[in-house]
């Protein structure tokens, strides 16, 4: 059980537990120099926690839990454990509404999901922020930048002639040079990016629609409700 595992973690910390939990808030959108409650404090144990129950080798998470995997190699150090858990961790993709630093489990339209159809990639890439010439806090540039171009190694956008016509593009900085000279609209990059992430998550949607198992799984998985 977890409980056990948290427990067990508890009980093999040094006497500065709380100095540590403290350097953790980040996970939770709090600064460190912030006065926490003893839930806050305990947050990031019970998710050290975890780390051991789940008996996981490697932590691959984002940038923003990258301060409770080092918590959880510090415990190992307590309990003077030589296999410590390796940590792997991520770019955080931003949300695709205005604002949004990362991507959210509670709103939808901010995030696209492994299982999403590929009609609703279409429709959050279609409502995501985006303006013209803009680079810095572009989700959909993000998305390009750390999705994309490393899968496919190029960008194709479909244009009509008068607008330029077809071009593939091999860089990302090919195309942020077109983006900010206002060579390349978003008009004409959203449908495209929706198109290659199709691409990637079609494997995905076969699975669970061809493995009895895997669909009965997403369908439970899709009845759990987020709450705040």
């Amino acid at each position: 059980m977890v409980v056990i595992a948290f427990d067990e973690y508890l009980g093999g910390l040094r006497t500065n537990l709380v100095a540590q939990s403290h350097r953790c808030s980040q996970i939770m959108g709090r600064s460190d120099q912030d006065e926490l409650s003893a839930a806050q404090i305990f947050y990031p144990c019970m998710q050290c926690a975890d780390v051991f129950f789940l008996k996981a080798d490697i932590c691959q998470l984002g940038m923003d839990q990258r301060k409770v995997n080092v918590l959880a190699r510090e415990y190992c150090d307590d309990i003077k454990r030589k296999n410590k858990p390796i940590i792997l961790s991520h770019h955080m993709l931003p949300g695709l509404q205005q604002g949004q630093e990362k991507m959210s489990k509670s709103d939808p339209s901010s995030s696209i999901f492994m299982e999403d159809e590929e009609a609703e990639v279409n429709v959050k890439i279609k409502k995501a922020y985006c303006p013209p010439q803009i680079v810095e806090g572009n989700p959909c540039l993000e998305y390009l930048k750390y999705i994309i171009f490393p899968w496919f190694r190029e960008f194709e956008v479909e244009r009509k002639v008068e607008n330029g016509g077809n071009k593939t593009y091999k860089t990302f900085d090919d195309l942020t040079a077109d983006y900010t000279r206002e060579e390349l609209h978003p008009a004409d990059l959203k449908p495209a990016l929706s198109k290659s992430l199709n691409r990637i998550l079609q494997p995905v949607r076969d699975h669970f629609k061809n493995d009895p198992k895997a669909r009965e799984l997403l369908k439970k998985v899709k009845a759990y409700r987020i709450t705040r």
